[in-house]
């Protein structure tokens, strides 16, 4: 077990490294960024569903399947993403690796304790656009070069309580404080002037929140089970300390710049609201077999705002999520096949995601398929999760994103805490 949790942390580090800048969009310049918390890889692999409970896999988007727990386990999960964006003139590629989550679950009794730490959101982007001026004769004057920069994101940690109620019915409910810098820049420089201006902002969040959960599961006959789970998170506030300055600079190269001058320019500190959360799914399958699975989630995105009040262009709208999906394992405890220890699983995910850009709201549409692969006679897995999806739109002076994510995620489960008995 100490080979295990020595080899995760490990990877856990080399995943970290890449973890502040985990998006590549251009749309995670509104608001607090994208936001990238959409399950554990197994739940992502499914279209993102959560109404399975599971005794070994440690399940977040509800605090109540703590309650499942039956080991204690150590999960962590990052994700590989490949992104191509486009125009109706321009395409551009972009590469990023990124931590998802690092959690740890603990059954106690009738209660499952979990807390970790979750990158919720992240803003990641680089833009630069080259104007051209030109006089009656269709000659170029000058030339004007913007280039738009942002890092940084707002991260949580939690801790969750999951309560066995009663043989069917589980609540739980867990406490957020969420963290982050967000940093961007803008820079404009004319070919024909020495100096240029470059604008940075720094925004630092903070704020607590909290989640509610309730789930249920009968017997359907004998051998089939239905499930069902509602989650509810409340509005909540992160405070936004803003500061902004204005800088004469001068252009050295293609992606240097020297400051002549710097001031300081006085900002108001702001109040970024967090939309409440209502999630409602249901499921039915044959444990340990196959389970088909359907999730719909409101959310009232248009409480959001952005972090300065003089963005202007972008609005923010209430969203839905629609999540379809499920697994199938030929034969879990099959001593002859390895293929048919092998969790298989699929969905599918539509959203519209709540931010409106010129009066034309952004979708988001995916599809995942993923594995889960037991090690050895363990109740270890690797669960790897694949997903091709398409945001936004190439027209109307918008941004289309095609993007590929390959999730590779660790589950380590072991019982803890038990006394030894030597002879």
């Amino acid at each position: 077990m100490i080979k295990k949790i020595i080899v995760s942390i490990c990877l856990l580090f080399s995943l970290a490294i890449f973890a502040q800048e985990s998006t590549s969009s251009p749309y995670s310049f509104y608001g607090i960024g994208d936001i990238k918390f959409k399950g554990s890889v197994e739940n992502r692999s499914m279209g993102s569903i959560s109404v399975l409970p599971d005794s070994i896999h440690i399940n977040i988007q509800n605090p109540a399947q703590l309650a499942c727990l039956k080991l204690t386990g150590l999960a962590l999960g990052g994700t590989y993403a490949n992104t191509k964006s486009k125009t109706e003139t321009q395409e551009a590629k972009a590469r990023r690796t990124s931590l998802d989550y690092m959690i740890v679950g603990i059954p106690v009794g009738k209660v499952g304790i979990g807390f970790g730490l979750i990158p919720y959101s992240s803003v990641g982007y680089k833009i630069g656009r080259i104007a051209y001026v030109t006089n009656n004769n269709n000659d170029t004057i000058r030339s004007i070069i913007s280039r738009y920069n942002g890092i940084g994101g707002v991260n949580k940690v939690f801790l969750g309580f999951g309560y066995r109620l009663t043989k069917n019915i589980n609540i739980g409910g867990d406490l957020q404080y969420n963290f982050g810098t967000i940093e961007t820049k803008s820079l404009q420089y004319q070919t024909d002037l020495q100096y240029g201006s470059r604008e940075n902002n720094v925004s630092d969040l903070r704020g607590v929140n909290f989640d509610l959960g309730i789930t249920y599961q009968t017997k359907v006959k004998s051998k089939y089970s239905f499930f069902s789970s509602l989650a509810y998170t409340p509005e909540a506030v992160l405070t936004s300390g803003n500061t902004r300055n204005i800088e004469i600079v001068q252009l050295l190269s293609t992606s240097a710049v020297s400051v002549i001058e710097r001031q300081n320019i006085s900002v108001e500190d702001t109040k970024i609201k967090l939309p409440s959360k209502l999630s409602f799914g249901s499921g039915f399958g044959q444990v340990k077999k196959w389970l088909v699975g359907g999730e719909i989630t409101f959310t009232q995105n248009s409480v959001m705002s952005n972090r300065f009040t003089d963005i202007n262009g972008a609005t923010f709208e209430n969203s839905v999520r629609y999540s379809l999906g499920g697994f199938f394992i030929p034969n879990y405890n099959s001593y002859s096949s390895y293929y048919k220890r092998m969790v298989y699983r699929g969905g599918l995910r539509y959203e519209n995601t709540g931010l409106v850009i010129q009066d034309k709201p952004i979708t988001d549409f995916a599809a995942n398929i993923g594995l889960g692969m037991p090690l050895g006679g363990t109740f270890t897995n690797i669960n790897i999760g694949l997903e091709i999806g398409k945001r936004g739109t190439k027209y109307y002076n918008l941004v289309e994103e095609n993007y590929i994510n390959l999730s590779v995620g660790l589950s380590l489960s072991d019982k803890w805490f038990v006394k030894r008995k030597f002879d």
